[in-house]
């Protein structure tokens, strides 16, 4: 089976809810921009040429000016709040974590709220209210307390669960994190593409009354090798301009109800 009947499938997926009158949203999270690098200009304008949007999850303590005269007048790309230093403090048997309960609650969030104010002051136009934490991690005792910080949207990896706070999730890693650390299989992340338009919109036929949900695609530019890159090249070609698809920027995806 050629690489290429994988995108074939994509695409008779895509044609199938489009012919229902249905759409599916799109959007893309790109993790750990700090500062300004080769790749994250090769993401911009990848995402650029395509016509898309993207939310970038930086870490507050990480980051300064620099990246932020980078964005500077870029509508299309977003900043979210990616925890406060991305720095592990869970024990060494455990799965790595910065907002766990391995501190006190009142130091996690003051951190937050430091992080908050600080990425609001340097990118005042592409703000988005949205807390992605380092790992996907974050410990249930402080979710109560975001939004008197002022967020109004969680974002972590995985199908969404029930929760007392929005949730806008990712569910399409291309990052082969247990195995190579460099591209998954192009297949083997089409079909997870597959299988979440399938979850969102099952039987189109019977369903297309009813309004579509959200896959959102986890990318970490700084890691990304030549399979990635190719891969998000073939992804947004095939959806970008499709009827069934719309991507979202990221203040549509933190207003949305």
């Amino acid at each position: 089976m050629t690489e290429e009947v994988h995108w074939q499938r994509l695409a008779a997926e895509l044609d199938r809810i489009a012919a229902s009158g249905r759409q599916v949203d799109f959007w893309l999270r790109d993790d750990d921009a700090a500062e300004p690098t080769v790749a994250l200009d090769r993401l911009l304008s990848l995402v650029d040429r395509h016509a898309l949007a993207v939310v970038l999850a930086v870490p507050p303590a990480l980051t300064g000016e620099a990246l932020a005269r980078r964005l500077d007048g870029l509508a299309h790309v977003s900043v979210a709040v990616h925890g406060w230093a991305h720095r592990n403090h869970a024990l060494p048997e455990e799965k790595k974590q910065e907002l766990g309960a391995h501190r006190p609650r009142a130091a996690v969030l003051n951190e937050l709220e430091r992080g908050y104010d600080r990425l609001r002051t340097l990118f005042p136009d592409g703000f988005v209210p949205m807390l992605v934490p380092p790992w996907n991690r974050i410990d249930k005792s402080l979710l109560d307390a975001l939004p008197e910080i002022g967020f109004t949207v969680l974002s972590v990896f995985g199908p969404e669960k029930p929760s007392p706070f929005k949730l806008a999730n990712t569910h399409v890693d291309v990052m082969d994190w247990r195995g190579t650390r460099g591209c998954r299989d192009h297949a083997s992340i089409v079909a997870d593409i597959i299988a979440r338009l399938r979850q969102v919109c099952g039987d189109v036929e019977e369903r297309a009354d009813q309004k579509g949900r959200t896959i959102g695609v986890l990318t970490h530019h700084l890691v990304h090798d030549e399979g990635v890159w190719a891969f998000l090249e073939k992804l947004f070609a095939a959806t970008s301009r499709h009827p069934a698809c719309r991507w979202l920027a990221g203040r549509e995806i933190t207003t949305a109800r």
